[in-house]
């Protein structure tokens, strides 16, 4: 058996679009590393680290602990395999069995027959041992093991919870279209519940079913372990190698902290629904709960959801939105219009079944998410505040001489770039380039995706030299925005002003602001979303528009893989394109959530569509795999805590090689840098590849002035 106090790999499983927040939960509850990967996430830590996440986890599905792993090209080596296990060591004489098994790949294609060949190898080798053979429960096993095939590889694991997590054991009752506690859990994060409870708000559910959301947010706010209503004082699995002394251990701390939050929790927690019958259930559950009295429930019509008194709080809602629950726009727009009567100012989670209808409500979106409520895909939108307060029209003073020198730039820029717009549909470009020397700025434009469509200003001013003083400066600025917002008619709040200070090997990034607002933008057939306050890049590099819809052409029908990511646009428009399947490599979480986002907001998801969380360099030359087009745009310069500093000019050779070693015999990458200084090392690379510089066929017409904003290179295979 393996030693179960060190650290050792282990799979939470979860619902698709859960991946990065369970992540950022096992984290929390002590292991070591936790990376997302599709419909789950790949955790380290020790034996009891697996176990708190059975007892503690909100959005795990299943808590995988491998007992073995190994090649399986067939079912003889599938059985070879199972059964050079000692099951002595993980069975007692007796006890019952069952087994979950998910394959894929031409080998072996039969589920139920892998699960079959793995319960032979137990039975025989413990008939073998004791001269018994276990028993096989389907539904409630002493053992559980869990076998996943996939690429000709085999892993069998024990389901330390002894089976789906997200049963709590409180719902006695259940509506026509139930909502899981995971998805559920998820929906109160993503609206910040534990924030917004801990600052001395409510919750409210204004379509409450059976009451799984409220009464989740409950526990959630009372500090109870989902496990304790799960398991009681029973281990979740008779499982030999299961650490008991550390169960208990666990249990009676989750059971002190339980009772403390219990006494300490405020009865700041209400659901009404429609359905009489829907009402009495969630009372049911809520007692089983232990939450009789804690949550006020109401027999109402949406239409008469009354003003809440509370000053502030999150509303979350799971309209219907399937088959069986016929979705009704009209719903989602009385949805929105009580919201905005009710609870102007508290923020909304809602579980909505697909963007069309998320947009019905006529709530302004500042965070979308796509989950997946079993098969269903939906759309959860976060908005905050409900009804954002009304704009008070400013009374704009006369421009001065300097205002008026900027506005008539700006104008002449605008008609300049009028028939191109036009003609190509371009709703994001840059507007103003530091036309006029004095006003050193780049001014880019983002009009909204939605209806109406807003306009947005993104003011990056370039640091000023030491020699011109801070007055100078600072006039020059508001004449500079001044001009700006005469001229594109915004208000203040929408736009975004930064200075771009130099540092090393190319522009310092930070953050801001805490605005949160991503906006929804179009960039040919693509939905992106944006954000213009928060960082110092928006999220969507506007030179990069002529390549990315190169790459939208050239993308049918191949595998395509985009290097240092960021937040994924250039795989939106790959995916858009047609591309069978996407592979987007970043370091950051942040912005794979972002990039995971973008591919919701078009409808694709899924595992042709991998979000790969690594150092570019350590994954090129640790994995193997071919793509028909790839795309690489590295930083200039990166230093990270978990990965080695990257300088593109010393480090371009060994990551073009690694690149062509992934190349398919026909396949194409585009390689792109912004790096002034830059010089290809021609003659290494010719060594490997074929390449030619396209920077001039890369430049958009907006960005005319600035013909050295990027370089860009295409790539083949010698």
């Amino acid at each position: 058996m393996n030693d179960v106090s060190a650290p050792a790999r282990f799979f939470a499983s979860c619902g698709k679009g859960l991946e990065y927040l369970l992540a950022d939960e096992l984290a929390a509850l002590g292991c070591e590393s936790a990376k997302a990967t599709v419909a789950g996430v790949n955790a380290v830590g020790r034996l009891v680290d697996a176990q708190r996440a059975v007892l503690w986890s909100r959005l795990a599905s299943r808590v995988l602990w491998p007992l073995l792993e190994f090649d399986c090209p067939d079912e003889a080596a599938l059985y070879a395999g199972a059964r050079s296990i000692d099951w002595t060591e993980h069975l007692e004489p007796g006890h019952s069995l069952a087994v979950d098994a998910h394959v894929s790949g031409d080998a072996i294609t039969h589920e139920r027959y892998a699960a079959q060949r793995v319960k032979d190898a137990v039975v025989d080798v413990m008939r073998e041992a004791s001269g018994q053979r276990p028993d096989v429960d389907l539904d409630a096993p002493d053992l559980r093991l869990n076998l996943v095939i996939r690429k000709g590889r085999a892993i069998l694991s024990v389901d330390l919870g002894g089976g789906p997590l997200h049963r709590r054991g409180w719902r006695q009752h259940q509506g026509e279209a139930p909502l899981k506690e995971t998805l559920a859990a998820a929906v109160l994060l993503r609206g910040q519940w534990p924030r917004i409870h801990a600052e001395g708000g409510a919750l409210l559910d204004p379509m409450c079913g059976s009451g799984t959301l409220v009464i989740e947010g409950a526990l959630m706010a009372a500090d109870a372990a989902p496990g304790l209503s799960r398991y009681g004082a029973m281990r979740p699995t008779r499982w030999r190698g299961f650490d008991i002394d550390a169960w208990k251990r666990l249990v009676d701390e989750a059971r002190q902290r339980e009772a403390a939050g219990m006494n300490a929790l405020r009865p700041c927690f209400f659901g009404s629904d429609s359905d009489p019958a829907a009402i009495r259930a969630a009372r049911d559950n809520a007692s089983l709960a232990g939450l009789t009295g804690m949550i006020a429930w109401d027999h109402a019509d949406i239409e008469r959801l009354p003003a809440h008194p509370a000053a502030r709080g999150l509303v979350v809602c799971n309209p219907p939105y399937d088959a069986r629950l016929a979705a009704d726009p009209s719903l989602y727009r009385a949805l929105g219009d009580a919201l905005r009567r009710a609870v102007p100012a508290w923020r909304a989670s809602l579980l909505c079944g697909d963007a069309e209808l998320a947009r019905a409500t006529g709530l302004r979106a500042a965070k979308v998410y796509q989950l997946f409520n079993g098969a269903i895909e939906c759309s959860l939108i976060a908005v905050d505040p409900v009804a954002p307060p009304q704009r008070v029209v400013e009374s704009r003073p006369e421009l001065d001489e300097g205002a008026r020198m900027v506005a008539n730039r700006l104008r002449r820029n605008l008609r300049k770039l009028k028939a191109w717009r036009r003609q190509e549909s371009i709703t994001c470009f840059r507007a103003y380039d530091a036309d006029l020397p004095e006003y050193a700025a780049a001014i880019d434009v983002y009009e909204t995706d939605e209806s109406p469509s807003r306009t947005f200003l993104h003011v990056q001013e370039y640091a000023a030299p030491a020699t011109i003083p801070e007055a100078d400066q600072r006039r020059r600025r508001n004449e500079l925005m001044a001009a700006a917002r005469e001229v594109f008619e915004v208000p203040r709040e929408q736009l975004a002003l930064k200075t771009r200070a130099r540092g090393k090997g190319g522009s310092k990034y930070g953050t801001f602001d805490t605005r949160g607002e991503f906006l929804p933008v179009r960039e040919g057939e693509a939905r992106l979303r944006v954000n213009l306050f928060d960082y110092l890049d928006t999220g969507l590099f506007l030179d990069h528009r002529p390549l990315r819809m190169r790459l939208f052409e050239e993308a049918d029908d191949t595998r395509f893989l985009n290097l240092f990511g960021y937040t994924g646009a250039a795989t939106v428009q790959a995916a858009v394109g047609g591309a069978r399947a996407t592979t987007t490599v970043d370091l950051s979480a942040t912005y794979l959530q972002w990039c995971a986002d973008n591919l919701a907001a078009n409808g694709i998801g899924g595992r042709l569509h991998q979000l790969v969380q690594a150092d570019v360099m350590e994954w090129l030359e640790a994995t193997s795999g071919e793509y028909d087009l790839v795309f690489c745009d590295p930083p200039t310069f990166s230093n990270s805590k978990r990965a080695q500093d990257f300088d593109i000019q010393a480090e371009h050779v060994r990551l073009l090689r690694g690149v062509v070693t992934h190349l398919a015999p026909d396949g194409v990458a585009y390689f792109s840098n912004n790096f002034r200084r830059f010089r290809m090392d021609e003659a290494a690379v010719a060594a490997f590849a074929d390449c030619e510089e396209i920077s001039p066929e890369t430049l958009p017409p907006d960005f005319a002035r600035n013909s050295r904003i990027h370089r860009c290179w295409r790539l083949r295979r010698r």
